[in-house]
């Protein structure tokens, strides 16, 4: 086999290699007779047709397979031997013989992995969230429990905030129905911004059996494009309204929320370890998008094409799957590469800072690692050990904990050579408003 390398830009690369024909033919004769064997060809018993017969019927098959075959071989040997680390997948041409008739010559078009100089973090600042988890905290979370159980119970004044309303309405523009402008049994809780303020202040004040007639301009952004900016006016009949009425916090609550024997101070506990759990969680997954942000900013790297090109197929792909689990038809859908370009390549960039990373500073998940992980991550099941058992049934299940592990090994690095900077965040900023 004779190669030939040529650098095309600093990352990519063309190969030109040149097989002997000899070696090749005599793979074709070697598969054409294994063919033989048990070839069915008509006029013929199984297996008992000439070889020319076999030939004429396989050889261009046979032939194409083979030559498949060791261009594939062929390519990796080379790539091997020259020391290369091919980036994506490798672009094959034939290339003209001329008078050189004992050698099958092609060509490779490939980029190959950058090299990868991961900047110094000392000195760096990284910012470290931090939350204080008290009794006011499991409080707020009892509270977002109980309205998340809320009931409403009919009555018989007038509709104020907080309340429950189930109307119909009829909506005209200029005195034309609208698309959307009308329901019936539309049932929504005033003051939570669910409709317009315009059409919750029509309704505040009425009582059950009020008719009221309302008028409503829609913004000139409104997603309606067909009503934004115009004014529409509405007939609401109230049908129903309805006060909120919280669970107490007592046995019943307790078992609702799964503590079987209804003990409420054993109901905080549990409440207290998911909190303490999740804020956990959230503190880490903050931390360790500042880490590999400082890591991506800090580092500059010439991206692949074709690894780039890769991870945008994935993203689409995962995109697909996303929207088709959620009901939608994305059958004609159009998913345009370039929307998804800039995240692929942070992925791409972050994938080879944390694998240079992991190699120069031995930062390599352990398996008492992956173990702990997973152990703290079946915690929050009820049958913690048959989730644990599950991981270990398969290598290919440690994959996903691995990976964790090993950003986490890098976080770590990372926050030990870094000028860390606590930043005390309120619960309601990690968390996010769920009142």
């Amino acid at each position: 086999m004779q190669v030939q390398l040529e650098t095309l830009s600093n990352l990519e690369r063309r190969m030109n290699i040149a097989l002997p024909m000899a070696a090749i033919e005599t793979q074709v004769a070697e598969r054409l007779k294994r063919v033989a064997r048990g070839a069915k060809i008509q006029g013929f018993r199984p297996g008992k047709a000439p070889l020319k017969i076999v030939e004429m019927n396989y050889g261009a098959q046979v032939r194409e397979e083979v030559m498949g075959e060791q261009v594939q071989q062929g390519f990796y040997q080379a790539v091997t031997e020259q020391k290369l680390r091919v980036a994506g997948y490798p672009r094959f041409e034939p290339v003209a013989a001329g008078e050189d008739k004992e050698n099958f010559k092609f060509a490779a078009t490939f980029e190959v992995y950058p090299e990868v100089k991961v900047a110094e973090m000392a000195g760096k600042e990284i910012e470290k969230p931090t939350v204080t988890v008290g009794d006011a905290e499991i409080e707020k979370t009892i509270d977002i429990l109980r309205k998340q159980r809320t009931r409403f119970n009919r009555v018989e004044r007038e509709a104020a905030n907080g309340d429950r309303v189930i109307i119909d309405f009829k909506g005209v523009i200029d005195g034309v129905a609208f698309e959307g402008g009308s329901a019936e049994n539309f049932p929504f809780v005033l003051g939570q911004g669910q409709m317009l303020a315009e059409f919750e202040a029509g309704v505040i004040g009425a009582k059950e059996g009020d008719i009221k007639s309302v008028e409503v301009s829609f913004p000139a952004d409104y997603h309606g494009k067909d009503v934004a900016g115009k004014t529409a006016v509405f007939e609401i009949l109230v049908k129903n309204v309805a006060e909120a009425v919280l669970p107490e916090v007592d046995a019943d609550f307790a078992k609702a929320l799964g503590i079987a024997e209804g003990d409420v101070e054993k109901m905080r506990a549990e409440i207290r370890k998911n909190v303490e759990r999740e804020v956990k969680r959230r503190l880490q997954a903050r931390i360790k998008e500042n880490v590999m942000q400082a890591l991506i900013d800090a580092t500059e790297i010439e991206l692949p094409k074709a690894l780039v090109s890769l991870e945008i197929g994935r993203l689409v792909e995962q995109a697909r799957r996303d929207m088709q689990q959620r009901g939608m038809n994305v059958k004609d859908m159009p998913f345009p590469p370039e929307l998804f370009a800039a995240q692929a390549e942070r992925r791409v960039k972050l994938g080879l800072i944390l694998s240079e990373m992991v190699e120069a500073n031995k930062l390599e998940a352990k398996p008492e690692q992956v173990r702990a992980m997973i152990t703290e991550f079946a915690d929050s099941y009820e049958q913690p050990e048959d989730v644990l058992a599950w991981y270990y049934e398969s290598a290919d299940r440690l994959e996903g904990p691995t990976s964790m592990v090993l950003e986490d090994n890098v976080v770590e690095f990372v926050l030990s050579q870094a000028n860390v900077v606590s930043k005390e965040l309120s619960f309601d900023e990690l968390m996010g408003s769920q009142a």
